[in-house]
């Protein structure tokens, strides 16, 4: 399969709507400044790199060289230069990538990725993590990642004021985070530039492997990842929520699924991939409406967050 290099590809031409106002919601917050003085203080970018550096090995075309391939050519198709170093590291028996450093970013894959993903699927995986160089979101993500320990010793040098507000933001970054992922699930469908590769990796990170994934399931998942979107779920509880997306190891690959078919149905993906000047192109997903209009979508809605507007 022949893929097109997104030459120019600017992230606001893919940026999802949640994405944007979820990040201008967490950059309002009181004490974000000081939580990136800390981060600076204590030196957090340089050892999150030391971790991987010290624990991991890195790939090159000569010891691993699908693995590689596939990296170089996510960043040559999402025009992301230069090109971030990728290590590999064992996993807990399920599919993991991670991506870290603001000023050298580096993106990590583990083995169990490497050994159930096939070539194009590998470009799903790195497309994900390549998206946050693209949105310049590092220094946010970096965050999220930190943000439990910091929490705490901001509690703790601060006399607990500094742990109130770090508190706060955190739920701010839990939201932000997971309307990240659509932006980032959107660049990984332009890496892979095929909807039925994204569906069977979203599948596999789910714990599916290859020998399952007959077309009955595939079906049947596209069916329950629609239904997921097409729902508000108001009736769940919000403590429920923030309790079921904080728990370790949630991908939430259904409602990733389905928000990708919604981006896909749309026409914007292939408007997108068929443009020939990507300097100029915008994204165009929240069309003006009259005050009149009642029926709104949530992406329509002003303040739409992951925690508050199922």
């Amino acid at each position: 399969m022949t893929r097109k290099i997104l030459t120019g590809l600017s992230s606001a031409a893919y940026e999802h709507p949640f994405d944007r106002k979820a990040l201008a919601s967490l950059q309002n917050m009181p004490g974000v400044s000081l939580l990136l003085k800390k981060i600076n203080e204590y030196g957090i970018d340089r050892l999150l790199r030391l971790q991987s550096l010290g624990s991991e090995i890195r790939i090159s075309p000569r010891n691993f060289p699908q693995l590689h391939e596939a990296f170089v050519e996510t960043c040559q198709i999402l025009d992301v230069a230069p090109l971030p170093e990728l290590y590999l590291f064992r996993g807990a028996g399920h599919i993991e990538s991670y991506i870290v450093g603001v000023e050298k970013p580096l993106v990590g894959i583990n083995l169990d990725a490497m050994e159930w993903l096939g070539a194009d699927e590998l470009l799903y995986v790195f497309g994900h993590e390549i998206a946050r160089i693209k949105s310049q979101h590092m220094v946010y993500h970096q965050m999220a990642i930190v943000m439990p320990t910091l929490k705490n010793l901001l509690s703790s040098t601060t006399l607990g004021v500094g742990g109130l507000l770090a508190g706060g933001m955190e739920l701010g970054l839990y939201n932000w985070r997971m309307m990240a992922r659509f932006t980032a699930d959107r660049a990984a469908l332009l890496a892979c530039q095929d909807i039925d590769v994204a569906t069977t990796t979203l599948m596999k990170l789910a714990g599916l492997p290859d020998e399952y994934l007959t077309t009955s399931v595939i079906e049947d998942f596209l069916v329950q990842a629609r239904e997921f979107a097409a729902n508000n779920f108001d009736s769940v509880d919000k403590v429920t929520k923030i309790l079921s997306y904080t728990e370790p190891g949630l991908s939430w690959v259904v409602m990733r699924a389905g928000e990708l078919l919604k981006w896909v149905d749309s026409g914007a993906y292939d408007n997108l991939i068929q443009q020939t000047d990507l300097n100029t192109l915008e994204e165009s997903e929240e069309p003006e409406e009259s005050e009149e209009k009642e029926d709104k979508t949530p992406e329509e809605k002003e303040g739409w967050n992951f925690l508050t507007s199922w």
